[in-house]
């Protein structure tokens, strides 16, 4: 079981390094974006966003707010430090914990499903935060393969392994219509709406 207090400990030793080590694809960004509905006049929420680094692709599709949030509060902090403006409010807490006061357009999970420790759990919370037709995608810039084997090291002991994108989409079913299960050597992403 994933204890909360080392995946902060863990995420909060690699947030001064993160921006430095991440690699991205803008292709495969833009086509999950795409299928997460993100687009001009959206409410965003960005859940575990770490030092921000999907932020800039939301703006740039004039999105109305990003709502970004994070477990580790030197990844919070980063976040803050790197965007600060009125379309953008970056918090530090458990996003299953947290009252918004509002719901969202998009909910988005980037690069960071694995290190919560219940899922059925995380899906419902986030599905209660969306506006009716709103999306919830749950998406990784890279094969579910590749996921497990970069956490095989030293993130396992704050990382459950990545679920089948088949099961994923079974839990989202309970809470919503799935509409794109995707998982190939590429990228995942199980979106779904309300």
């Amino acid at each position: 079981m994933i204890e909360r207090e080392e995946v902060v400990a863990f995420f909060d030793r690699l947030a001064p390094g993160w921006d430095a080590e991440m690699i991205r694809s803008d292709e495969i960004i833009k086509a999950i974006l795409d299928g997460a509905g993100v687009c001009a006049g959206k409410d965003v929420l960005d859940v575990a966003t770490g030092t921000g680094v999907l932020i800039p692709d939301y703006l740039s599709r004039g999105v109305a707010s990003v709502t970004a949030i994070d477990i580790s509060p030197k990844m919070a902090e980063i976040a803050k430090k790197k965007f600060s403006g009125e379309k953008v409010t970056v918090l530090c807490g458990d996003v299953e914990e947290t009252d918004f006061g509002r719901l969202f357009d998009c909910v988005v999970v980037y690069n960071a499903f694995p290190h919560f420790p219940n899922p059925e759990r995380l899906i419902a919370r986030l599905a209660s935060l969306l506006k009716p037709g709103g999306t919830l995608t749950v998406a990784h810039g890279m094969s579910r393969e590749k996921i497990d084997a970069h956490h095989h090291g030293a993130a396992s002991r704050v990382s459950n392994g990545l679920m089948s994108a088949e099961e994923l989409a079974a839990i989202f079913a309970e809470h919503l219509g799935v509409t794109a299960v995707i998982s190939d050597d590429r990228m995942y992403q199980v979106t779904g709406q309300k």
